[in-house]
């Protein structure tokens, strides 16, 4: 597919989570009809975002440490607030924490530090893998100016509106990072255009305006722009110089370069293998009937597998260790991996 027509889309696709993002349904409103709305709630996504006192990492650990470098650095814990103090020895300088950015379930959180009314991202992070802080990602290889500098980077107006805009709901209005309005959390309406009007009619006994959007109708290039939004879409990543091993994170750019995508294909859409409300659950068997839909004869030209017909991505998707992450990505390149081949960017 082209780019341009791969712009097109992203233009389409972008005004459905955005206007998404406007409305103020809640999950309990929607619980009444969708069940589903019942499990998401629980979910690494609905929990992206966690307000200081409401964070289980930083509940469960009053006080945590590290040195990077020359720089020492520590959390302490008092009441239901978090102090963030980075010093060299000579110098020291605190901030207090406001938002821990991901689940304390999943796999590490980085902090949205405040001063002077400006917001910083924490340049150490809480790692699930170590149960303790390490260097945020992507800081490896740039040392610290200063103490300043060393404490963290401060977050300008675009990228405070893209962290809280897919970390949260209702972050975003226009132009503008509307915290008094937000929601922590992809909440259904981060997703389902209307959530609002649908409610309201409902509430009145009247036939809902529209349908809810639904992304399992969405094709797999439609639905890869569309979580990409958040998960980078595959223009955004091809355009950076050399990203290397780091664009294992991006599962949309990583699913376009195999060999078995299908733009127009919902068998190989994200949603294809990812209910996003539900947790996602790792064993490998989940995903075989995927596999297989194509695999064992339902589409022309995918040969079925001469060595298994079980346990297809422990293969075909390896898990790779990303430096500096404290984990194992999936790689949603699907391919036939072969021994000591150099990482496909």
């Amino acid at each position: 597919m082209s780019r341009r027509r791969q712009l097109l889309l992203l233009s389409l696709l972008w005004p459905l989570a955005t206007a998404a993002q406007t409305n103020s349904a809640s999950p309990e409103g929607c619980s009444h009809c969708h069940v589903e709305a019942l499990t998401q709630k629980d979910t690494y996504m609905a929990q992206a975002l966690e307000p200081v006192e409401k964070s289980k990492v930083l509940r469960e650990h009053p006080t945590l440490a590290v040195t990077v470098g020359k720089y020492s650095y520590h959390i302490e814990r008092r009441g239901n607030e978090s102090e963030y103090t980075v010093t060299d020895g000579e110098n020291t300088v605190s901030f207090p924490i406001r938002w821990a950015m991901g689940a304390s379930s999943a796999l590490g959180q980085t902090y949205i530090l405040e001063k002077d009314g400006q917001m910083y991202e924490s340049r150490v992070s809480w790692f699930r893998e170590v149960n303790g802080l390490d260097q945020t990602m992507g800081y490896e290889g740039s040392p610290p100016a200063d103490i300043n500098d060393a404490a963290g980077r401060l977050l300008h107006q675009d990228e405070q509106l893209r962290c809280f805009g897919c970390h949260a709901t209702n972050a975003v209005q226009g132009r503008h990072l509307s915290l008094e309005k937000m929601i922590p959390g992809v909440q259904c309406e981060h997703c389902h255009q209307s959530t609002e009007e649908h409610l309201a009619a409902l509430r009145l006994s009247q036939p809902a305006p529209k349908e809810l959007s639904s992304l399992v109708k969405l094709s797999a290039e439609q639905a890869s722009e569309f979580c990409g939004q958040c998960h980078r879409t595959w223009a955004e990543i091809a355009a950076q110089p050399n990203p290397g091993i780091a664009n294992i994170r991006f599962q949309p750019y990583r699913l376009t370069g195999s060999k078995c995508y299908d733009p127009e294909d919902a068998r190989i859409s994200c949603v294809a293998c990812h209910n996003p409300h539900h947790d996602f659950k790792p064993q490998t068997v989940n995903f075989d009937p995927r596999c297989l839909s194509c695999h064992a004869g339902g589409k022309p030209g995918a040969k079925a597998c001469p060595v298994a017909k079980d346990k297809c991505v422990s293969c075909h998707m390896p898990k790779i260790e990303l430096p500096g992450a404290h984990y194992k990505f999936t790689d949603h390149r699907i391919r036939i991996v072969k021994p000591n081949e150099p990482y496909p960017g």
